[in-house]
């Protein structure tokens, strides 16, 4: 069976989060934005694997372009979290290069695919 880099480094990254999420409703009593970073850092994973099952080319690239717009989001709570200092700066630089590695594989998995006839 074929490897998957994009689905197992999204399913990878929802652990984390989910993880973080935890850390930051039981240690830092913070439950809105974590609430914000679980939903679309989780939301990332599962859309690729929606993208799977895809009825079409175009259903694969919006389904892959959605999560890319998760991923971007999940970036802006991250970012938040660490201006406001609900996160320091080695939680920080530890998870924030997965989830800018993820945006560019899904950049680059929607060219390819738009760019495929």
């Amino acid at each position: 069976m074929r490897e998957n880099v994009v689905k197992d480094k999204s399913f990878a990254f929802a652990l984390r989060v989910v993880k973080l999420f935890k850390y930051l409703q039981d240690e830092k009593k913070e439950y809105i934005l974590s609430k914000q970073l679980l939903r679309s850092g989780t939301a990332v994973g599962a859309l690729i694997r929606e993208a799977e099952q895809a009825e079409s080319k175009a259903d694969f690239i919006h389904k892959m372009a959605i999560a890319q717009k998760e991923a971007n989001e999940t970036e802006y709570w991250l970012e938040l979290l660490y201006k406001s200092e609900y996160l320091d700066t080695v939680k920080y630089n530890s998870i924030i290069p997965d989830i800018t590695e993820l945006n560019k594989l899904l950049a680059s998995i929607i060219l390819t695919a738009k760019g495929k006839k």
